[in-house]
C-alpha cells in the first residue's frame, strides 16, 4: 500500500467517527447544556462560590462573568508560574533548584493558557515542573475550553430563544460542561493513550545509557492525562518542547489518529447542539456541511502539496520528509497539520516550518479563515454563526429586503456586532506583523525573504486567532515578542467573545419574524454554499496581499 492509499485511508476513518460524533456525541452536549436539574457535586460547587444556579443572566451580565473568571484565571497561573521555584515540585532543574519563570514569559504563558491558544514559547521538560503542569496548565486546558462551549451556546440561546435579556447562566454552563463532558471524555482518552504508550508518572525522570556510551536523561510526567484535554479541548500546549512528536506524548499511529479525532469531535458534534436548540435540526446539517467541505477541502490540498514533493530536496528523495515523524510520515503528519490548524488546536506532530512553501501556507490560510472548519471548542460554532449572519445579511442586500436567520431581523446592531467580530482578529494580525517588521524584532529570525516574512505572519495569525501552533525558526522568547503575541492572544480571544455575547442578547430580545416567500431559506445547498464562498471570498481580500509576500512568493517563484 502506498503512501497515499493508507492517508486517504486514514482520513476516511475520521470521516465516519466524525459522522459519529455529530449524531450521538452531539445529542449528548445538548443535554448537558439544556438539563435542568443540578447533581450534588454541582450543587456544593455553587454553593461555594455563591451563584444562584436558577438565576439567569444577562449578556452584559454573562459576558463580566466571562472575564471576571479570565481575570482571576490569568493571575493565578501568573503568579503560580512565577513561583514555581517555591513550591514543592518536581523535576529539579540545575542541582536541585528550580526556575523561576521569567516575567513575561510567565505572562505570555498565563495569557496563552486563559485564552485557550497554548503558544508556547518554553520547552515544558524543561521549565515548568510536573505540579505547574499538572495543576496549573492541564486545568486551564479544561476550564478555557469550557468558556469557549458555553459562549458558544450562550450565542445559541439568543437565536432560539425571543423577547427575553436573559441567556443562561455562565457559571452554570462552565461547571457542567467541565464536570459533565470534558472531565469523563477526557478520562477515557488519557488511558487509551496508556495503553497505547503514552507516560503517566509522577517520576522526575530515568537516566539511560545511549549506544554511544553516554548517558541521556528521559523525562517522566503526567503526561498522557495532560495530552487528552490538550487534544480534547483544542488548547495545544504539549508536556514536551516537540508537542505530539514525541513518543512520550503519541506513541504510534493510531494514537495519531485518535488524537486527530478528539481534537475535531466536540467542534463537528457542537452543530448538532445548534440544530436541536432552535428545533430545527436541518439548521444543524447546513453548519456541519460547511465545516466539512472546507476541513476536506484543507486536508486534501495540504496532503497534495506536501505528498507532490515540490522542491530539489524532496523531489530528489521522492518526499518532504523534513520535519516529519518517520512513524507518521508525509500524509499522516499532513493531515494533522491541517487538523490543528482548523481547529483553534496548535498541536503538532511534524515541523511546519520546514513543510514545501503551498504545504507550510495551508496551515496558516486555515487560521486565516477564522478557524470555523471545524474551529476550536465553542470558537468554531459561534465564528461560522457569525459568517452566516454576514451571509443572510449579504444575500438580504441582494434581493434588497431586511434579511432575517432563524426568524430574526439582521439590522444595523446585529451586523455591526458580527462585522467587528470578523475585522478584530485580521487588525490583530497584519497590525501585529507591520509592527514586528517595523521595529526590527523580525532580526530574531533564522530566514528572511519570503520564508522570514512568512515565520512573522505566522506567529501573529497563531496568537491572535488563538491557534497556538508555531511555524518555528523564529525565537519570541524576548520581551518583545512574548509582550506583543501576549497581547495579541488576548484581545484576540476576548474582544470577539463580547461581540458575540452581544450579538446573542440583541437576537434574544427580538421578537420572531414569521417566514415568507422573500425569506431565504437557511438549510439549502445555496445557503450552504453561499456561506463558503463569502467565508473564502473575504479572508481572501483580507490575507491575500499578505500570503502573496510571504508562502505564495516562496512558492511560486
Amino acid at each position: 500500500m502506498n503512501t497515499a492509499t493508507a492517508g486517504a485511508i486514514f482520513i476516511l476513518w475520521l470521516l465516519a467517527a466524525w459522522a459519529v460524533a455529530y449524531r450521538f456525541l452531539g445529542d449528548y452536549l445538548y443535554r448537558v447544556v439544556s438539563g435542568t436539574k443540578h447533581n450534588a457535586v454541582e450543587r456544593g460547587i455553587y454553593k461555594a462560590i455563591g451563584v444562584k444556579p436558577d438565576a439567569e443572566q444577562s449578556w452584559g451580565t454573562y459576558a463580566r462573568s466571562v472575564l471576571a473568571f479570565s481575570v482571576i484565571s490569568l493571575l493565578g497561573l501568573y503568579a503560580f508560574l512565577r513561583l514555581q521555584d517555591l513550591i514543592f515540585a518536581v523535576p529539579d532543574f540545575e542541582n536541585g533548584v528550580n526556575d523561576r519563570v521569567w516575567d513575561h514569559l510567565a505572562w505570555n504563558t498565563a495569557v496563552s493558557f486563559t485564552t485557550n491558544t497554548n503558544w508556547q514559547a518554553y520547552s515544558g521538560e524543561s521549565t515548568m515542573t510536573h505540579l505547574v503542569q499538572a495543576a496549573g496548565l492541564a486545568v486551564q486546558n479544561f476550564v478555557s475550553a469550557a468558556v469557549g462551549i458555553a459562549v458558544a451556546v450562550a450565542l445559541v440561546r439568543g437565536f432560539a430563544r425571543s423577547r427575553t435579556g436573559q441567556l443562561g447562566n455562565f457559571w452554570v454552563d462552565l461547571t457542567r460542561i467541565t464536570l459533565r463532558i470534558l472531565l469523563p471524555i477526557s478520562a477515557v482518552a488519557a488511558l487509551l493513550l496508556i495503553a497505547g504508550g503514552a507516560v503517566q508518572s509522577f517520576s522526575d525522570g530515568t537516566v539511560l545509557s545511549t549506544l554511544t556510551g553516554g548517558q541521556q536523561h528521559i523525562t517522566g510526567g503526567l503526561v498522557a492525562s495532560q495530552e487528552a484535554i490538550k487534544d480534547l479541548g483544542t488548547n495545544g500546549g504539549g508536556f514536551y518542547n516537540v508537542n505530539s512528536a514525541h513518543p512520550f506524548e503519541n506513541p504510534a499511529t493510531w494514537t495519531n489518529w485518535l488524537e486527530i479525532f478528539l481534537l475535531t469531535c466536540i467542534p463537528f458534534a457542537m452543530p448538532r447542539v445548534f440544530g436541536r436548540m432552535v428545533g430545527d435540526n436541518r439548521q444543524g446539517y447546513a453548519i456541519v456541511a460547511v465545516m466539512g467541505i472546507l476541513a476536506i477541502a484543507s486536508i486534501t490540498l495540504t496532503n497534495v502539496f506536501e505528498l507532490n514533493q515540490a522542491g530539489t530536496v524532496p523531489t530528489a528523495i521522492g518526499a518532504a520528509m523534513e520535519g516529519k515523524d518517520i512513524r507518521f510520515g508525509v500524509s499522516n503528519s499532513a493531515t494533522f497539520a491541517a487538523a490543528t490548524t482548523l481547529t483553534s488546536t496548535g498541536s503538532v506532530n511534524s515541523f511546519q516550518d520546514s513543510y514545501t512553501a503551498l504545504g507550510g501556507m495551508m496551515p496558516l490560510f486555515n487560521m486565516m479563515l477564522g478557524e470555523v472548519a471545524p474551529g476550536g471548542v465553542g470558537a468554531g460554532l459561534y465564528g461560522i454563526l457569525v459568517i452566516a449572519v454576514i451571509t443572510v445579511f449579504v444575500a438580504g442586500l441582494m434581493v434588497g429586503r431586511t434579511p432575517e436567520y432563524l426568524g430574526k431581523k439582521i439590522g444595523p446592531r446585529e451586523i455591526k456586532f458580527a462585522s467587528l467580530y470578523f475585522l478584530t482578529t485580521p487588525a490583530l494580525v497584519l497590525v501585529g506583523s507591520a509592527a514586528a517588521l517595523a521595529t526590527g524584532n523580525w532580526t530574531t529570525q533564522l530566514n528572511v525573504g519570503p520564508h522570514g516574512f512568512s515565520e512573522v505572519l505566522y506567529a501573529f495569525t497563531s496568537a491572535a486567532n488563538n491557534n497556538g501552533s508555531a511555524f518555528a525558526g523564529i525565537t519570541v522568547n524576548t520581551p518583545w515578542w512574548d509582550t506583543a503575541l501576549g497581547l495579541a492572544m488576548l484581545l484576540g480571544r476576548f474582544v470577539p467573545i463580547i461581540l458575540v455575547l452581544g450579538l446573542a442578547g440583541s437576537l434574544a430580545a427580538q421578537k420572531p419574524v414569521p417566514a415568507s416567500t422573500g425569506t431565504l431559506p437557511t438549510h439549502t445547498p445555496l445557503f450552504i454554499a453561499l456561506v463558503v464562498g463569502i467565508l473564502v471570498i473575504l479572508v481572501a481580500l483580507t490575507f491575500l496581499p499578505a500570503l502573496a509576500l510571504g508562502p505564495l512568493a516562496e512558492g511560486l517563484r
